[in-house]
């Protein structure tokens, strides 16, 4: 089926990334968006806006069975869900299955298989993929049992859920009792499943994720690996394609797991795989898949020169994968920095507020997705990220010196911003080598504490 008409199910610079994509391919959009947005840069580049509701994600972007009727009362062909909100919520892909709308996506049930951690790791398993030892844990005794067989450190993690929420470190099993107790009500009051496992804590490891798209019928394709070990409380920051230093041999080892465990779940759309990779050993351990376009695809794109975006619409209409595993050929390399309104001086705390000087960096070998100008205001009820940075080079000093460049041209006034701190980061030498692992940014705070 050709899609005419999208509504997009989100807000912010994806929400425009999509509205661009949709321009190209010739595709109506209408944003669906909270009283909190209905003035913001995408609302004005839609060609339709329909509110949905108060400004809390709870009460508007979270709201499925409102974002299905604001597509059925725009005469929507199909939901584009972004990242975040109900991109992977199963019960939503599964309401627009039910009601014949096109979901931009995977189906419900692959969701499902994913979404829930252990059952994800059931996956990995049947597809020959590593998993980091653990399991599922329903007592505390059983926990303390496990714990002590797989041995620490340890990390405590929510069955139903991702980005750090109802994740702990346990470094002696005597604290697992209480930090498992920590890890569930998080779990709980973040997801609405407070089940949580256990899984060995893998020091040094880095965070390693292969890009993939398939068809929906056995078809996957990957398009090379990120390395997104830059990370502050499991948030990323910075994301790199390729992956630096690291041997061909794991690599091609690590995109091979990928595919195989996509053609597992026959599945459809784009993912990303991630893994946890243990340089030292030359291995690597499944960690878990996300079943959604990522914030940091772009570095993807600058360096195959491929739409994902496009490619997600042209897979949701029936035309399956346009190209095969040979046709996916990189050039180059591509770092991308997330811009957030936050103050690093203030313990990172968010800053929302109004926007008065917004200057993004440019050239052709930069590229910036965001929804911010002067006169934005960032609203305090989302997430606090404002632009990606994205910057290409033939090789990956060049494309660090670009970037490094693209972030001291930046300004942002009105609002605090990591600006600062991600042109610390980008200074560091060990950044500089390639290949840090996600203890990094910890040892940049220490040293920045230091003086």
């Amino acid at each position: 089926m050709r899609i005419k008409r999208i509504l997009i199910a989100n807000r912010g610079e994806i929400a425009v990334r999509i509205i661009r994509t949709c321009r190209e391919l010739g595709i109506e959009t209408v944003l669906a968006a909270s009283q909190a947005d209905t003035d913001s840069l995408p609302a004005r580049l839609a060609d339709r806006t329909i509110c949905i509701g108060p400004a809390q994600a709870s009460e508007s972007y979270l709201k499925a069975e409102t974002m299905l009727h604001a597509a059925m009362a725009s005469r929507a062909d199909a939901i584009h869900p972004g990242y975040g909100f109900l991109s992977e919520r199963a019960a939503f892909a599964r309401l627009c299955e039910q009601e014949k709308m096109i979901f931009i996506g995977p189906t419900a049930e692959q969701i499902d298989a994913v979404g829930d951690k252990l059952r994800a790791r059931d996956k990995a398993e049947a597809a020959q993929v590593p998993v980091v030892p653990g399991g599922a844990v329903t007592s505390i005794e059983g926990a303390l049992a496990l714990g002590g067989k797989v041995g620490t450190p340890l990390l405590v993690k929510a069955v139903g859920g991702g980005g750090g929420r109802g994740m702990k470190r346990v470094d002696e099993l005597s604290a697992l009792p209480e930090q498992l107790e920590l890890a569930a009500a998080e779990a709980g009051a973040a997801f609405g499943d407070a089940r949580v496992y256990l899984e060995r804590l893998i020091t040094p490891g880095r965070h390693v994720e292969v890009q993939i798209l398939g068809d929906g019928r056995g078809g996957v394709i990957q398009l090379g690996e990120r390395d997104c070990s830059v990370q502050r409380r499991y948030q990323k920051l910075i994301e790199e394609t390729p992956a630096p230093d690291l041997p061909e041999s794991l690599r091609q080892r690590l995109q091979d797991a990928a595919v195989r465990f996509a053609q597992g779940l026959s599945y459809r759309g784009a993912g990303t795989v991630e893994f946890l990779v243990d340089r030292p050993q030359q291995s690597f351990y499944f960690l878990e898949m996300n079943a959604r376009i990522q914030v940091e695809h772009p570095v993807t794109e600058a360096v195959t020169g491929v739409d994902l975006i496009a490619e997600q619409i042209a897979i949701a209409e029936g035309a399956g994968l346009r190209m095969g595993q040979s046709d996916v050929q990189p050039h180059g390399c591509a770092i991308e920095c997330r811009v957030n309104a936050e103050d690093p001086a203030l313990d990172f705390r968010p800053s929302p507020g109004l926007v008065t000087e917004a200057h993004w960096p440019s050239g052709s070998d930069i590229r910036v997705d965001t929804y911010v100008a002067a006169g934005t205001r960032v609203p305090p009820y989302y997430d606090s990220l404002m632009a990606k940075i994205i910057a290409r080079g033939p090789d990956r000093m060049t494309a660090l010196q670009r970037m490094r460049q693209a972030i001291a041209d930046a300004r942002i006034s009105g609002v605090a911003s990591n600006l600062g701190f991600q042109a610390r980061l980008l200074a560091d030498a060990e950044f500089a080598e390639g290949g840090v692992d996600t203890g990094f940014v910890a040892r940049v705070l220490t040293r920045i504490d230091r003086g």
